[in-house]
């Protein structure tokens, strides 16, 4: 039985050069593949989820799938491709057990400090709440 490697993805430097780190697992293992773009939602200081954040739609997500799928397809690779809504690493980590992933990759900003206090790291937040094993590419 093949393993299960969930990308997250958005089409940022990091994520590309995790694209490319999870195609190649997936080829050397003959592992299936599952990329997830999670276009977030806003949350203001009281908790209540406000939508969809405005400024990052749900065609850009489809259009980061289909840049990733175009590459994996050169790559001769065949991967299902998710589409979520939510706050990142939730929905990173959801993909990852509805997939059933044993291997979540995903790309790594350098946020400040101030932003990693604020638990803007979605990497530091998957890599705490994964109940699988979490490759972060720098």
């Amino acid at each position: 039985m093949s393993e299960t490697i969930l990308l997250a993805y958005d089409d940022s430097d990091p994520a590309q050069r995790a694209l490319q780190r999870a195609a190649a697992l997936a080829t050397a293992l003959g592992a299936r593949l599952v990329v997830t773009s999670v276009a977030p939602v806003t949350t203001p200081a009281g908790g209540r989820s406000l939508g969809a954040d405005p400024t990052d739609t749900g065609p850009e997500h489809r259009a980061e799938l289909a840049r990733a799928r175009d590459y994996l397809q050169g790559e001769g690779l065949h991967a299902d491709y998710v589409e979520a809504l939510g706050h990142p690493a939730d929905s990173i980590l959801a993909a990852a057990t509805a997939s059933g992933a044993g291997l979540i990759v995903l790309g790594a900003r350098h946020l400040s400090l101030a932003q990693r206090l604020l638990g803007q790291s979605v990497s530091d937040a998957v890599s705490h709440g994964a109940r699988c094993d979490v490759l972060i590419v720098h």
